[in-house]
């Protein structure tokens, strides 16, 4: 057993043995993770590409594309919340990491020919949410191998880091994709045409260039990561979250943040197209996911420091304004916009999401561990180390669960600019749902866990 807080003997433990095979599977899971946000995201940089190489899809389409790999990834989260207790970690990772392989090389052979159709185009799209679904395993994974003390860096490395998948495949692909990187294993080049000026393309490196980096971390993941005895739990030991209040809160909480970074992701590079056209989307898109990735990183040291609730309810504050900020500054009444306004705004928005990220997963084991040693209190020594066991276990589900329900955000944001734009001719109403969504988060964070005489202060 890895992790239980408490005596002296088990942190002696820690020290002598248990920090390093722990750091051992975090350094392994985050490439891993990374390698899934690549290929769960890859559908926002190859929309923006496909009506150039001649395929005839509306704006409306284009944007099922995009959303569809939320919709699939994060119904599989719900089910990839469970396996790592069932399965075990290492098992569970090698598997799923293994899975990414199947859209890649889907993808890769697909938009080589025109004459693909949509219905296989969103088939693959669907299948990207595989990538999606690694999230949930990979963090519950992780909480079983860390303390109370380093969950917010263990929890905030692995997802921030992992994150950057996102940005790595909308600075990599744009790379990738104009030149035949592959050679003639790679097939022919596509003819890339708009006003009037023609490249050659390899659009299918989109897909293709994952696949080696998968194979190896595949590898990796089977002789270098560990199963824990100590995380085992059925499906049914692991159910007793849904009894939960708190998980459904933070659910709510997790939705505003991580649902937020990862549907702004998806639908940046598309949004700019639509709003800004004469501006490359390509060249300022993965700027977005980058800063919101490394801003989890750093939201994970905070909250170790000033607590969870308190980062939490700043940072929806700042997301309210940065969302005003970014309607301030669109096209619309008469008026261009400004793109650098909208692009500074949204920057601020990407980075109120990863430190939100961090300071809600930060939460999450703090409340479900405080909850069950209050059940536990004044019944012994044994009581007090089952509280803390039980306590892993349902922390570890509920982080899985709540990435599951906020994964939708991948769907719902760049659906509802598809919506607003065909309904109203602009994403305005739809960034107006998302600042009073926010407001609700505001008053949950502040009611539950962050103001004086709180239910639950973390």
């Amino acid at each position: 057993m890895l992790l239980i807080d408490g005596s002296r003997k088990e942190k002696s433990f820690w020290h002598s043995e248990g920090k390093s095979v722990a750091n051992r599977n975090l350094w392994i899971s985050i490439p891993a993770l990374l390698l899934a946000f690549a290929v769960w995201m890859v559908w926002s940089v190859v929309v923006v590409n496909l009506p150039n190489i001649g395929f005839k899809y509306s704006t409306n389409q284009l944007f099922w594309l995009t959303a569809l790999p939320g919709l699939s990834g994060a119904t599989l989260r719900i089910f990839y919340s469970f396996m790592v207790p069932i399965f075990g970690g290492r098992k569970w990772t090698t598997i799923s990491t293994a899975s990414l392989l199947i859209p890649a090389v889907g993808i890769g052979f697909a938009v080589q020919d025109i004459n693909t159709g949509y219905p296989t185009m969103l088939i693959l799209a669907l299948l990207c949410g595989f990538g999606g679904g690694n999230f949930a395993s990979s963090m519950a994974n992780i909480s079983f191998f860390f303390p109370k003390s380093q969950k917010g860096y263990a929890l905030g490395m692995n997802a921030g880091l992992g994150n950057l998948g996102v940005s790595v495949v909308q600075f990599v692909v744009p790379l990738v994709i104009t030149a035949g990187v592959f050679g003639a294993l790679g097939g022919e080049p596509q003819i890339w045409s708009k006003a009037g000026e023609t490249k050659q393309f390899w659009l299918q490196n989109a897909g293709f260039i994952w696949v080696p980096f998968i194979l190896v971390t595949t590898l990796a993941a089977w002789f270098g990561m560990n199963d824990l005895a100590s995380a085992k739990a059925s499906f049914a030991d692991q159910a007793v979250i849904f009894k939960r209040k708190h998980n459904w809160l933070m659910c709510w909480l997790y939705v505003g943040t991580f649902g937020s970074f990862i549907g702004y992701s998806a639908g940046f590079p598309l949004l700019i197209k639509t709003q800004f056209p004469d501006v490359n989307p390509l060249q300022y898109a993965f700027l977005g996911p980058l800063v919101g990735a490394l801003a989890r990183v750093a939201g994970g040291w905070i909250s170790d420091k000033l607590g969870g609730a308190i980062v939490t309810f700043w940072t929806f504050i700042v997301m309210i304004a940065a969302v005003i900020g970014v309607i301030n500054f669109l096209p619309g009444a008469g008026s261009t916009g400004n793109f650098w306004g909208f692009f500074w705004m949204f920057m601020l928005l990407f980075a109120g999401t990863g430190v939100g990220n961090a300071s809600t997963f930060r939460m999450i084991p703090v409340i479900f561990l405080t909850e069950r040693q209050r059940e536990a209190a004044g019944k012994g020594a044994a009581a007090q180390a089952k509280a803390i066991v039980d306590a892993n276990k349902e922390g570890a589900a509920v982080l899985g669960f709540t990435s599951a329900i906020a994964a939708y955000g991948a769907f719902f944001i760049p659906k509802s600019y598809g919506t607003s734009i065909a309904l109203t001719g602009g994403p305005n109403a739809a960034l107006w749902g998302f600042v009073g969504f926010y407001v609700t988060c505001v008053i949950v964070t502040w009611w539950f866990y962050s103001r004086k005489n709180a239910e639950m202060p973390c």
